[in-house]
């Protein structure tokens, strides 16, 4: 099939699957005598695992590693090692994502708390004891909060 068939059948543009194929993620074509790309059925569901796992955060470094060899040829205990690394870096990231709201709500709560005849450095001095006092702020460095 031609480029534009696969881009309607994948969703992808033109563009991006030339992409994939100069990264090497889908298998060359083969080439018309008129010049056109000419990709195999396999192409389609190829372009959605890609797809899927760049959305799911897989670098396309580590799809390539990942894709099957062929049809059915999956490396399977690579694939399950790659999933659950992907799932624990989300967890972490989350975990992360967490204690950084903790933070900023922290800070927001001390900010439209500070007194409001307060000059401006005065204020800012005022919100940095407290984000010291709530554990937020050590010594002018940041830490985590723990989750409230």
């Amino acid at each position: 099939m031609r480029i534009g068939e696969l881009a309607k059948r994948s969703g992808l543009t033109a563009s991006r699957i030339r992409f994939y194929e100069a990264a090497g993620l889908i298998t060359a074509v083969e080439r018309s005598a008129n010049g056109y790309r000419d990709y195999s059925p396999d192409a389609v569901w190829i372009l959605e695992i890609i797809a899927g796992a760049q959305g799911a955060g897989f670098s396309l470094e580590q799809i390539r590693h990942l894709l099957p060899l062929g049809a059915g040829n999956w490396q399977h205990d690579e694939l399950l090692d790659a999933l659950k690394r992907k799932i624990a870096e989300i967890e972490d990231m989350q975990k992360r994502l967490k204690e950084n709201k903790a933070h900023l709500l922290a800070a927001l709560r001390n900010i439209e708390e500070r007194p409001a005849e307060m000059d401006c450095s005065d204020g800012a001095q005022w919100v940095l004891d407290r984000l010291r006092a709530d554990g937020a702020v050590v010594q002018g460095k940041r830490r985590r909060l723990a989750a409230k």
